[in-house]
């Protein structure tokens, strides 16, 4: 089914309109998306774990039979032969890690190519969905019809204040305000860890190329920018979950009609 929708100016009001390719038609898969996410955020897992080596490299050997002691391995020239430091067996003071982590272990969940770009396809038609959209938090209250389109003088704004308003001019006022406040303590040790707080996950504006929308943009608290050949599953469903707002230029929707994701 052919949908068209309006293209509006920075100013909010329909310039045009514009029919929406068969991507966002396709079937929302909410299984495939998870899948493609989580190989998202396992493939950046850096694989981690001690030298094959450590707890090794050592004279101890066991002393045998016929001493009234375990014969575990003990470490030679310790003060008190009776009570030698043992080393080498994992359950020794001083011993090695019985079952430490391993750099060969399997973490990358892998994807085929066709799954993830169905994924991608699949977020893409979500996005179009208003019930999905405002289950995941967002403020659409004020948006007329999904998906917003925007002419191509988006990408050109490079200021942040010139963005907010444009954005808030769409309809987007709300969702700036709940996204800004949205940033709380993280509830676990990882507060220690260097990534103390959590913030709301705002509105997406996919663009054809960037000409400084992205130095506008970063000011504003959840707001990504990405090029659509850049799109992926985990940033149009984050945490897996379908429906993020997403905002698009023309000229990006002209290149998803192309089969960029086919």
């Amino acid at each position: 089914m052919i949908m068209k929708v309006p293209v509006f100016s920075l100013d909010a009001k329909p310039v045009e309109e514009i029919e929406l390719p068969e991507v966002f038609n396709t079937e929302i898969r909410p299984d495939v998306i998870r899948r493609a996410v989580l190989a998202a955020q396992s493939a950046r897992i850096q694989p981690w774990g001690p030298d094959p080596m450590a707890g090794k490299r050592t004279s101890a050997e066991t002393w045998g039979k016929g001493f009234g002691v375990s014969r575990i391995r003990r470490v030679k020239g310790t003060k008190h032969p009776a009570s030698g430091m043992g080393a080498f067996a994992p359950h020794a003071v001083g011993g090695r890690r019985a079952h430490p982590p391993k750099v060969e272990k399997k973490i990358e969940e892998r994807i085929n190519k066709k799954e993830r770009r169905l994924a991608i396809r699949s977020a893409i038609a979500a996005s179009k969905d208003k019930r999905l959209v405002a289950s995941r938090g967002h403020k659409v209250d004020d948006i007329p019809v999904l998906p917003i389109v925007v002419t191509d003088e988006l990408e050109s704004l490079k200021s942040t204040a010139d963005i907010k308003m444009t954005l808030t001019k769409l309809g987007l006022g709300k969702e700036l305000e709940r996204a800004s406040e949205g940033r709380r303590v993280r509830a676990g040790v990882g507060k220690m860890r260097g990534r103390r707080y959590k913030r709301a996950v705002g509105p997406l504006i996919v663009i054809s190329q960037d000409r400084g929308i992205r130095q506008g943009a970063r000011n504003l608290p959840g707001v990504s920018v990405v090029r659509v050949n850049e799109l992926n599953a985990e940033l149009l469903a984050p945490g897996g979950v379908p429906g993020r707002l997403t905002v698009w230029t023309s000229s990006a929707v002209q290149k998803l009609a192309e089969g960029l994701f086919s």
